[in-house]
């Protein structure tokens, strides 16, 4: 099965291509550009050192949120685009994809993205370093109480990852987080391609049409808005 996965849900822009569980190609870009100048070249990079083409793919995969809204819409529509007319679909948590980063790891894994308003979107997992068990909900949770729900695994080794990871580290001071390793903090399409695969193995899986961005949160303009229209009723 080969699949074509996408993460631009933070600053990190990361394309994947994965046959089964085989890595093909992969490119994990830092360099600040936005994603709407990157996603298409890299991809198309990918594609051709590859030797695929789009209507070589099965799976169409994508980090759906939570995350960056614009980040989050840039990559969802653009798979919506690749997949037009009704391919295969399959719309991954973006703190799903990051768990799977560290599933490798013994331990609490606690994605952490950094949500503003002084919140992280988070997830806690449990790893048993070859399978991840999902203890939370996807979430919007603020540093104080991440920290006191942390406090509950004494007995376990805390891993965080995600673009709130240096923010996360500064502010929680549970004893039991370890360091992790760079290369497993930030956004891989890799892993959302696995976790794409575990879905579809599941029989979770959509089209073009189903699939949609997940914000966890109503987007800054939509609040503004509502705040507007609440001050002018008032």
């Amino acid at each position: 099965m080969k699949i074509l996965a996408v993460d631009t849900s933070a600053l990190t822009l990361s394309v994947a291509l994965a046959e089964d569980k085989r890595p093909v190609a992969q490119t994990t870009l830092n360099t600040g550009h936005t994603h709407s100048e990157t996603l298409l070249p890299v991809l198309e990079k990918l594609m051709d050192f590859a030797g695929w083409d789009v209507s070589d793919i099965d799976a169409f995969a994508v980090s759906e949120g939570p995350g960056s809204f614009t980040g989050v819409r840039i990559g969802v529509s653009f798979v919506k685009g690749l997949a037009f007319g009704k391919k295969t679909c399959v719309g991954v948590s973006t703190l799903d994809a990051l768990a799977y980063n560290l599933s490798g790891f013994h331990g609490i894994i606690s994605p952490v993205m950094d949500a503003r308003r002084g919140q992280f979107y988070n997830a806690l997992f449990l790893s048993d370093g070859e399978n991840l068990t999902r203890l939370t909900e996807d979430r919007a949770i603020s540093a104080q109480e991440l920290e006191g729900e942390l406090s509950q695994y004494s007995d376990k080794t805390i891993y965080l990852c995600g673009d709130g990871y240096e923010i996360a580290r500064k502010m929680l001071k549970n004893e039991n987080i370890s360091d992790t390793p760079e290369a497993h903090v930030k956004q891989n399409a890799y892993s959302v391609a696995m976790v794409a695969l575990e879905k579809y193995q599941r029989g979770d899986f959509t089209d073009d049409l189903g699939l949609a961005p997940t914000y966890l949160r109503v987007p800054q303009a939509e609040r503004e808005r509502l705040e507007r229209l609440a001050k002018e009723n008032n």
